[in-house]
């Protein structure tokens, strides 16, 4: 998220990687820093803290900004211009990689926010590290990367946007959102012929959700904040339907006996888990009322 601007600090070297790296004139009155707009990563490592009391909740990662950018001297995180075509998860990741070591294969996305404006956007990814990780700075933009208890960051000076997006990035920090398909039901939704091929029609799902897997939830799915998540997806067969084989972001459940006997029990176990939310996508109202009985939500079966 760093807005480089004219200082007399600046180190001599510093160019602009391309066109994009400028400044936009918004319709809010003010200037944002890339044409493309501009993404940042906010990184949990939840097993991990500095030692402090209340540090069972984790650490994030934070860049102190060097004086010479945009809001130079306060704690943010690592991000800048979006080059043109980039996705921001892509983005964030490759600033965070320039300026702060983050290699993407120690991290698994979790969620991302987007900040609108009239005529530029700006999106943090949210992401846990799940492998090792050496954070330190490796450009002239960060002045110190460092690791902060959750429970201790409101007590650094924050980039402006940064603290005021803090109080919603940490609850989503927290949330292991998990999405339970109900093969049967969701499949049954739509008149494509399952019910001549249900090995075929399951399959298709399947394909679908792989692509969700892939692309990202709609934050409204799963009720919550935000705007993409990448839950946990858990899709449950029956029957014919079983021969719908492994998936590879997915996980394929294919029920010994009846399917919903399997979805409630893999809710009880992503619930016993910690998985939180927990969404179940059918319109079978029997299992509705089961798996609200452990504390699931549900979804309609067109939402997946």
């Amino acid at each position: 998220m760093t807005h480089p601007r004219p200082h007399p600090s600046r180190p001599a070297d510093w160019r602009p990687e391309g066109p994009w790296e400028s400044w936009v004139d918004c319709g809010c009155g003010a200037r944002h820093w890339g044409r493309a707009g501009a993404a940042g990563l906010l990184i949990l490592d939840p097993g991990e803290g500095s030692g402090n009391a209340g540090d069972a909740v984790g650490r994030v990662l934070l860049q102190h900004r060097a004086n010479w950018t945009h809001h130079g001297g306060t704690w943010g995180v690592p991000g800048g211009a979006l080059r043109p075509d980039e996705t921001p998860w892509a983005g964030a990741v490759r600033e965070a990689r320039e300026e702060a070591g983050i290699e993407p294969d120690s991290l698994t996305l979790l969620a991302t926010r987007v900040l609108t404006h009239p005529d530029w956007s700006y999106t943090t990814a949210l992401a846990r590290a799940t492998g090792p990780l050496t954070p330190r700075p490796t450009d002239a933009e960060s002045a110190e990367i460092a690791w902060a208890a959750m429970t201790e960051v409101t007590e650094r000076p924050l980039l402006p946007a940064f603290a005021e997006a803090w109080p919603e990035l940490s609850g989503m920090l927290t949330r292991r959102p998990a999405l339970v398909v109900d093969a049967a039901n969701v499949v049954g939704s739509r008149p494509d012929g399952w019910w001549k091929d249900r090995a075929g029609a399951a399959s298709r799902l399947l394909a679908r959700l792989e692509a969700l897997a892939h692309d990202g939830v709609p934050a409204p799915v799963l009720g919550l904040p935000g705007d993409l998540w990448w839950p946990e997806i858990v899709l449950v067969t029956e029957g014919a339907a079983r021969g719908a084989g492994p998936g590879q972001r997915v996980r394929v459940v294919a029920a010994s006996g009846e399917g919903d006997d399997e979805i409630v029990a893999q809710v009880r176990a992503l619930r016993e888990a910690g998985a939180d939310p927990v969404v179940v996508a059918t319109a079978d109202r029997g299992l509705i009322a089961r798996v609200s009985a452990l504390g699931a939500g549900h979804t309609g079966p067109r939402s997946v």
